[in-house]
């Protein structure tokens, strides 16, 4: 398991499980001879994402951000569509640190497409409960609206086996969340209307969890966004602001699909990695 300790907050990546998406459709309009060449692809066009929610141990509570695709949430169509090779075993993770998921003090949601909201509810028996019994689930008000009543596009991704056993769990705010001093979630939409990042603060220093608006450190340049991004402008806008406050004062990103890499921190150029943490379990698509 791979951790990483940042001044008073332990992180820890748990197995969330893995998909193989299409990497045209992760790149968007970007041409394959360019993002090839910084993210691996298989011979059917997919790249490795994983979806590992990330543990976050701080001042005596137990923060989880996102919680993978699940387990025997999805049928065989959709285990073929999304590439799941792997379905999440939280649980077990979460055992290895001596923790159960009772545990589980807060859920940071960053939205609720399927592949961060899959975990927040489990089969007991044949009867869907809420993994995380104990833990107040934070979300924007507008990714929260949206996935009770999805469109026809987000249909396809809010499904109701991942809200309705928990919304008596869910808190929801507008705008910017202060968690805790040194948790904060920020709504920036783009990827989905609701999409929030997560900024994680410690004596002065930033680690930030760019979500699904920079899934992969591949996807540093702010023209690089999804073609699964429902409003792909305020993904650019976000990002580009983002990223030019985040590389001027040096802060690092950590990351829930990333098949390489748990944190990279660049220079104030964004293009030397000046430190890293990578992803001790080797990728089954490699370069």
């Amino acid at each position: 398991m791979d951790q990483l300790k940042f001044h008073n907050m332990s992180l820890s990546w748990l197995n969330g499980g893995v998909t193989c998406l299409d990497g045209g459709a992760m790149f968007g309009v970007v041409p394959k001879p360019l993002w090839s060449r910084k993210y691996p692809v298989n011979e059917k066009n997919q790249i490795e994402l994983p979806t590992e929610p990330i543990l976050i141990q701080y001042e005596g509570k137990n923060y989880i951000v996102d919680t993978g695709v699940g387990f025997n949430k999805l049928n065989e169509k959709q285990l073929r569509n999304f590439g799941v090779t792997e379905e999440s075993t939280l649980a077990a993770s979460l055992q290895e640190l001596g923790l159960t998921t009772a545990d589980i003090d807060v859920v940071l949601m960053t939205h609720l497409h399927f592949d961060h909201a899959g975990g927040l509810t489990q089969w007991e028996d044949d009867v869907l409960v809420p993994t995380f019994p104990n833990a107040k689930i934070f979300v924007t008000k507008i990714e929260w609206d949206e996935m009770r009543e999805p469109n026809i596009r987000s249909k396809n991704t809010y499904w109701k086996e991942n809200w309705e056993p928990v919304q008596h769990l869910i808190e929801t705010y507008e705008g910017t969340l202060e968690v805790v001093p040194g948790i904060e979630m920020i709504h920036t939409g783009g990827h989905s209307d609701g999409h929030a990042v997560i900024k994680l603060t410690q004596n002065g220093e930033v680690l930030l969890h760019m979500a699904d608006i920079m899934p992969t450190h591949a996807h540093q340049n702010p023209l690089w966004v999804l073609a699964y991004d429902d409003y792909p402008m305020a993904s650019v806008f976000a990002k580009e602001r983002i990223m030019k406050e985040a590389l001027a004062n040096g802060y690092g990103f950590i990351f829930y699909h990333d098949a390489y890499y748990r944190m990279i921190k660049w220079d104030e150029t964004g293009k030397e990695i000046v430190d890293k943490l990578e992803r001790s379990r080797q990728a089954v698509i490699t370069f």
